[in-house]
């Protein structure tokens, strides 16, 4: 069934669009020094010498050969490959980046350099990859547009590929585990039903909504996981908080299933995030979790323009982009904690430690959250702490939202 879905999500998606040798020169000198200036007066010393000599020269040269893998892992050729808004987009890709940064800080030898594909066409996003393979030592792919990247990593197995949000796909687009690629994916649906928890629990009047770009599956999987966050408020705290929809902007997601929600239809596309968002605003919504791309800076400048209104940034801390005058209108941020998994995946490459496979990060690695430091979001003590007890029983698997494709839906939803 995942193969069958994963090819839909391709179908969708496009039609949318080395370790030296370490030299022995030095070990044999010492070995030929120590084989002569040592004598023996019987056989069995002269046996003892020799082997102890051996062993030497072995540790020696596997110290040399330690030491070698050690400077080429601290000296890794990073590229990082971006969709259209790049690693400066104060959100998804820049978060991936600052993963990169984060390891050459620790490992100054290496270097990175961002590309920027700019169409977000698959094709054109596995060519701009294709074209850079030669030059690099790893390549960090950031988006599903970038799971066509197989082929490329299996003609090129001295690579080292880290593929964010995306599962690799053969040229049928059957979801794949390839040797060189190591493919994170994460359960938004748990961000989405921190988020949901936070505005069910903080909105005035009772009304609150999430706004989406496309309804592939990691929006659609915040959107699920925003809606089972307030249902699940809702029963255990005696309210009824109504997740607004707006029929006109209904999603589809990759297998022609009306999902409901809020979708502007692209990511790039601000004018109609602040249009959605301002027709959310006029129904009564006092709260809007939104993790729509660029679209979603429209969204955020319709909030800032109304009267109390908060925001709900998506994927990475999005406070400081709240700031509106004296006031800032951020809640708080569902997070998808990636700077942290691109670190820990370099650091792999680098000490020898690395697997390719295809994982999906949850709670329990800290891979998926909200942000509740003080200074950093506008959550009430008592919400911190009920969030925080939900959080717990998510991380254990007691708490398991909707998601698109894991046989569960926010209606059915329970716990």
């Amino acid at each position: 069934m995942k193969k069958k879905i994963l090819a839909l999500v391709l179908a969708s998606v496009m039609s949318f669009s080395l370790v030296a040798c370490g030299s022995s020169a030095d070990t044999t000198e010492t070995t030929t020094e120590e084989t002569t200036t040592e004598e023996t007066t019987t056989e069995d010393a002269a046996t003892e010498e020799a082997t102890t000599t051996e062993e030497t020269a072995a540790e020696e040269t596997t110290d040399a050969e330690e030491t070698t893998e050690e400077t080429a892992g601290a000296a890794l050729k990073i590229a990082i490959v971006s969709s259209p808004s790049g690693v400066d987009d104060g959100s998804f890709n820049e978060d991936n980046y600052n993963g990169i940064l984060s390891f050459i800080e620790a490992n100054p030898d290496a270097t990175v350099t961002p590309v920027q594909e700019t169409t977000g066409d698959t094709a054109a996003a596995v060519q701009a990859v294709a074209d850079i393979v030669a030059d690099y030592d790893v390549i960090v792919c950031c988006g599903f547009q970038f799971a066509g990247i197989s082929t490329v990593a299996q003609e090129n197995p001295d690579v080292k590929f880290i593929l964010v949000d995306s599962f690799p796909s053969d040229a049928e687009g059957n979801t794949v585990e390839v040797e060189n690629i190591y493919a994170m994916c994460f359960a938004e649906q748990e961000s989405g039903f921190f988020a949901g928890m936070a505005a069910a629990l903080e909105t005035t009047t009772n009304k609150v909504a999430v706004v989406n770009g496309i309804a592939y599956p990691s929006n659609v999987n915040y959107q699920y996981g925003f809606e089972c966050g307030v249902k699940y408020v809702n029963e255990t705290e005696g309210k009824s908080v109504e997740v607004v929809e707006l029929p006109s902007y209904a999603g589809t997601d990759v297998t022609g299933a009306n999902v409901g929600g809020n979708y502007i239809g692209s990511f790039a596309d601000e004018a109609t995030g602040k249009v959605v968002g301002n027709a959310l605003i006029e129904e009564g919504v006092d709260i809007v979790f939104v993790a729509a791309g660029a679209s979603g800076n429209g969204t955020l400048t319709a909030v800032k323009e109304a009267e109390g209104v908060k925001f709900i940034g998506c994927d990475v801390d999005q406070y400081d982009d709240g700031a509106n005058g004296d006031s800032n209108v951020v809640l708080t941020s569902a997070l998808k904690v990636m700077h942290l998994n691109v670190e820990r995946a370099l650091t792999a490459i680098a000490d020898g430690s690395f697997k390719g496979g295809n994982v999906t990060l949850q709670a329990d690695t800290d891979s998926t959250g909200y942000v509740s430091e003080e200074g950093r979001c506008q959550l009430s003590a008592e919400t911190i702490e009920k969030i925080d007890a939900a959080y717990e029983q998510v991380k254990s698997g007691a708490i398991v939202p909707a998601a698109n494709f894991n046989g569960i839906t926010p209606e059915d939803f329970t716990w």
